[in-house]
């Protein structure tokens, strides 16, 4: 049987990297997010035998069951959520952000990761045979913050705690849960890293940055184990970037 994956923010950046390796690699990836023309880019590059897309705002519950509700009458069941999507706002001290910057990531980053995973993991339970996989995506932000990134670094510690969560929960229904800790993959969400990025002595200084490829890779190894087998945490990272002793 085909392994059937859904890979939220699929239309660019990590989300496509990963659909493009997972597909390679035998899985029919399923994208999803809000623009359509940038979710039809990624199947285009793939081929419509082993990809489709599904327009859906995550942050919107009835999106979310429509969601689901395709994905199982369309292929009746799913393997592998990669739970991606994500966004951030401009780097501030707390007391500079706009209360409307704080619910914008909160927004996609908790509340569409949660919708995401709890709609995967009531498929997941009730299909036969049973279970499945959810990988979060998470950041070094949820071990070590940058100074400004209130927001993100909430959001990025919720998803651990949603990573932890789903682990224990998923345990009497086969349905394993890891996350993956990216640092500096090259993306447009680090685009401006080459010109500089606040370090924790409030400095600007540019950081390397990895190849996107190998978070890719990382994914499909995650997605890859038996369910009896879990990476519940990995860090992917550019070597040399200041995370190790950050502070």
């Amino acid at each position: 049987m085909t392994v059937t994956t859904l890979v939220t923010g699929g239309g660019s950046g990590i989300g496509r990297a990963c659909a493009l390796t997972l597909a390679e690699n035998g899985h029919h990836v399923i994208v999803t997010g809000r623009r359509m023309d940038a979710l039809e880019e990624t199947v285009s590059l793939i081929g419509t035998e082993n990809a489709s897309a599904i327009s859906a705002d995550l942050t919107n519950p009835e999106q979310v069951d429509a969601l689901y509700n395709k994905i199982e009458a369309d292929h009746g069941h799913l393997d592998v959520l990669f739970n991606n999507a994500g966004n951030n706002v401009p780097a501030r001290p707390i007391g500079d952000i706009p209360v409307e910057d704080f619910i914008k990531v909160i927004d996609v980053n908790v509340t569409g990761a949660f919708l995401a995973a709890r709609g995967a993991f009531n498929l997941m339970r009730q299909q036969n045979p049973q279970g499945g996989r959810i990988i979060n995506n998470g950041s070094i932000s949820a071990t070590m913050p940058r100074p400004g990134s209130t927001p993100y670094t909430c959001a990025k510690h919720a998803i651990t705690g949603l990573t932890r969560t789903i682990a224990l929960d998923g345990r009497p229904y086969n349905i394993a849960c890891g996350q993956i800790d990216i640092g500096n993959a090259a993306s447009n969400m680090t685009s401006s890293m080459g010109d500089g990025v606040p370090q924790a002595d409030l400095s600007i200084k540019p950081e390397p940055v990895m190849d996107v490829q190998n978070v890719a890779k990382s994914v499909f190894h995650m997605a890859s184990l038996p369910l009896d087998a879990n990476v519940l945490f990995m860090t992917v990272m550019a070597t040399s970037m200041p995370f190790v002793g950050r502070g």
